[in-house]
């Protein structure tokens, strides 16, 4: 994977493909505080931005997606849902970055401004066909080719994989060490390493927990998972641990909860994604267990996965953990042994 280090971005205009997809309806908390999870895919992104001026990029080019907008045209100027145009980030963006950003809403005539933000790149259908000709579109606007998006380096989208093969590329500085904390988690972890694995979406999981169960001392599994791995009758290696959970189905029970917290006690490193119950509707005693173990036990700690910084974030956990991951399917398919499509484009 090349890296920013090695990239020539003096006088260059730069596109910094970046993860803005964050709930709208929260940015008011985030202007009031910066530290939070919906916050973090934002404020990842100041470091590489203060690098490439510092460097001196002529330009730089930010641009994103929120959500799963419906997308109109290849090229030119799309039919734009303005509930979704990365307009709306233009303020807490501004504030993250201690500059203002121009802000370009089309794909047509030249980009004018230091710091500028594209519209949303799904309103285009050619972003998630991977089109080589919207590619080369967004090519017109850079030199040089950033990637500061993990969390959606999963997708081989034109902006992930079609348009680093076009321009001279490298991952951008918090890229850089995701990468490095996956790679470390599945090559050298401190051991005892233990993986701990919830939430629902089973198809996402079951590769996560066997390749985890090969490297881990123990694979920890609560949430709804223990219902689908019951329901179809799947076998784990010995060191994979499935919760028993409460009479309601909605949390891991209490003798789960202490079985795991005795394993996570033992822990030099923790890797979780995915809670252990449905702490939305109040169900969260198997998910305050093992965040609890986790921080008393003083394991190198990663967590990932929206629902799960969510719940930390709600109690006020989150910055106590020693890595909290970008990515969401991203890291489960890392950790998965997969290869990435946007992390391949960089080699």
């Amino acid at each position: 994977m090349k890296l920013l280090k090695d990239l020539d971005v003096k006088d260059k205009r730069v596109f910094l493909r970046v993860d803005l997809d964050v709930p709208l309806d929260g940015l008011d908390h985030i202007h009031q505080k910066l530290d939070n999870d919906t916050a973090t895919r934002l404020t990842n992104i100041k470091d590489t931005v203060d690098y490439l001026f510092r460097e001196g990029a002529k330009q730089i080019v930010i641009a994103g997606h929120i959500d799963r907008p419906t997308s109109r045209l290849l090229g030119g100027k799309p039919v734009i849902d303005a509930t979704k145009s990365t307009k709306l980030l233009l303020s807490v963006l501004s504030n993250i970055l201690k500059k203002g950003i121009f802000f370009k809403e089309n794909l047509e005539g030249d980009i004018h401004g230091e710091l500028v933000l594209l519209e949303n790149l799904r309103f285009w259908e050619g972003e998630t066909v991977n089109d080589e000709k919207f590619a080369k579109i967004l090519a017109g606007f850079a030199d040089v080719y950033v990637n500061e998006s993990f969390g959606n380096s999963h997708r081989e989208h034109a902006s992930m994989a079609a348009l680093p093969a076009i321009l001279p590329h490298a991952a951008g500085l918090h890229l850089e060490e995701e990468v490095r904390v996956m790679t470390n988690l599945l090559e050298t972890p401190a051991r005892p390493f233990v993986s701990i694995v919830g939430g629902a979406k089973i198809e996402t999981k079951i590769p996560v927990i066997e390749n985890l169960s090969k490297i881990s001392h123990q694979v920890l599994v609560g949430g709804e998972l223990p219902i689908e791995i019951a329901k179809n009758g799947k076998k784990f290696a010995e060191n994979v641990l499935v919760a028993k959970l409460t009479d309601d189905k909605k949390d891991i029970d209490l003798e789960s909860a202490h079985q795991f917290t005795r394993f996570i006690s033992a822990a030099r490193t923790v890797v979780w994604n995915g809670p252990m119950g449905l702490f939305e509707e109040g169900h969260e005693i198997g998910s305050k267990a093992v965040a609890g173990a986790i921080l008393d036990s003083r394991a190198y700690s990663v967590v990932g996965g929206g629902e799960t910084t969510q719940f930390l974030e709600k109690h006020n956990l989150l910055s106590q953990f020693s890595f909290v991951s970008a990515g969401g399917g991203a890291m489960l398919e890392f950790l998965s042994g997969k290869k990435l499509p946007g992390i391949l484009a960089l080699e």
